[in-house]
């Protein structure tokens, strides 16, 4: 990952490979925000006037870079856009780490590049340290595992430094500090699910989950099949019984000395999702190595969690195994017991999310959390109706809304659900105490929801964040999120877990 730190230094005299300023659109066109000074000058104050003939516009994603033909050490320019400049002066952070990403992604081939965007003003230097210091991180971010070595590969930039009116503010130094711990967990999170699937089963998840946990210190306990049938985690066994490569469910315990309150964390981990007898089509199956975001986000989250040395405790219960077909694979009609003892008909081998959740959930809540939250990348019904970057977030409805806003405040945009009453009666089975589908596909999202909602404790604030669509770009590139796998919601969680800890 790459590097940040901080310079009072003039942005025309350093020896850098690249400049990053930040541009805006203004009602009359470009504007140069606060911060952009040194670079004009050194460019004989024609910087306005060189990328207004480029035709650069502020625009929000839009990076324009130049050529600085000596005027300065650095040889490039690239001016990123923050957007509409804003009525009251203060640019979203999330505009700024978006900013940053964009330039960060455009500066292929550059090694050492410096920023001004944490000059904007409008905020604190600190609020804007961690922001532009976090969006570079992310948008530095490319996976190579797999990749043979290039002359051609132009790397992305693996060092910033952030022009700032004092390089020693303690505030801005722990700010660097604290989205240097966000990007490392959501980089985690990435390289996980951009990880093929034949090359991480569960039992290769389960090992990176106990490395990653024990390099900060957390308790790892880790169960395997054996364990799991002892147990009687029917959901996971029976998800996982198509694979030659057997289910596992890993348990990582970060207690800090004094908690303020206990947080379960839930994530789902379908090391691969064929969809079982359920099949799925041919088409975009090869995305399903994704479809351990969940268990990803959860893992990175509580090692950040004790990277950043939050004042919670926080255990993390994640489920993992592989949905294949095979003469072993689960069947439409039979019935699972899951842990804990409630029995489900299955109608649906391609709900299978659902079914190792509900295990892990029922896991959870024996350690008496005041709260639990969980992620999955659980319905194609959540693409639908909120679209590939918004969340949907169901649950006890305090929590609920507080983790959409707290989505909404770092930039991974969540939207509150509901839970209707009546789409509960479409999980009644005639057979088993529910089934794990409703008999139609009306409202899928929100029947996962109540689905879950079986399985948590009475008096345990829940609340449940599908990222379907987030956990995983099939798009083009934008701001710091990359093609594949994002890392969400890594940054809702770790907002969340702050958000308790500060305010129980």
């Amino acid at each position: 990952m790459a590097t940040v730190n901080l310079t009072d230094k003039a942005a025309d005299s350093l020896k850098v490979d690249a400049i990053v300023i930040g541009v805006a659109r203004g009602d009359h066109g470009l504007v140069l925000p606060a911060g952009t000074g040194a670079v004009d000058s050194g460019l004989g104050g024609r910087l306005g006037e060189a990328l207004a003939a480029l035709g650069a516009t502020g625009a929000a994603g839009e990076v324009t870079t130049l050529a600085t033909l000596g005027g300065m050490p650095a040889p490039m320019i690239a001016a990123t856009g923050l957007g509409p400049v804003p009525a009251d002066g203060q640019y979203a952070l999330d505009s700024v780490r978006q900013a940053a990403g964009a330039a960060a992604r455009a500066l292929a081939g550059r090694t050492t590049v410096a920023s001004t965007l944490a000059m904007v003003a409008g905020r604190s230097t600190a609020e804007l340290v961690g922001a532009v210091a976090e969006g570079s991180l992310l948008g530095a971010y490319e996976f190579t595992d797999f990749r043979s070595p290039s002359d051609e590969h132009r790397a992305l930039p693996a060092a910033f430094t952030l022009v700032v009116s004092s390089a020693k503010d303690k505030a801005s130094q722990q700010a660097i500090a604290e989205a240097t711990a966000v990007a490392e967990a959501v980089t985690l999170a990435r390289d996980l699910v951009n990880t093929p699937a034949g090359d991480l089963p569960p039992a290769e998840l389960a090992a990176r989950a106990q490395a990653a946990g024990r390099k900060v210190g957390l308790d790892v306990e880790v169960l395997d099949e054996k364990a799991l049938a002892k147990a009687g985690f029917g959901g996971v066994l029976g998800v996982g019984g198509g694979s030659s490569r057997p289910p596992r469910l890993v348990r990582l315990h970060y207690k800090p000395s004094r908690p303020k309150t206990r947080v379960a964390l839930v994530g789902k981990g379908i090391t691969f999702d064929s969809g079982g007898i359920s099949i799925k089509p041919a088409d975009h199956m090869h995305e399903m190595k994704g479809d351990m975001a969940g268990a990803a986000a959860v893992i990175a989250t509580v090692c950040a969690a004790a990277a950043l040395e939050l004042p919670v405790e926080v255990i993390a219960t994640v489920p993992m195994a592989e949905n294949l077909v095979s003469s072993t694979s689960y069947r439409p009609g039979d019935v699972l017991t899951q842990y804990g003892g409630k029995r489900v008909e299955v109608l649906n081998t391609d709900a299978e999310g659902r079914l190792v959740l509900a295990d892990a959930i029922v896991r959870a809540c024996e350690d008496e959390p005041s709260y639990l939250l969980d992620t999955a990348t659980l319905t194609g019904a959540q693409r639908i109706a909120l679209g590939t970057r918004t969340a949907g977030v169901m649950g006890s409805d305090d929590l609920r809304d507080r983790v959409a806003a707290a989505g909404r405040d770092v930039g991974e945009q969540a939207w509150a659900m509901p839970l209707p009453a009546e789409l509960r009666a479409g999980l009644d089975s005639p057979v088993a105490d529910l089934a794990n589908v409703a008999g139609d596909r009306f409202g899928g999202m929100l029947v996962a929801g109540h689905y879950l909602s079986e399985f948590v404790a009475d008096g345990v604030q829940w609340a449940h964040i599908d990222v379907a669509g987030p956990a995983y770009n099939v798009k083009e590139a934008w701001g710091y999120t990359p093609a594949g796998a994002t890392g969400a919601p890594v940054r809702t969680l770790l907002a969340v877990l702050r958000d308790i800890g500060e305010n129980g």
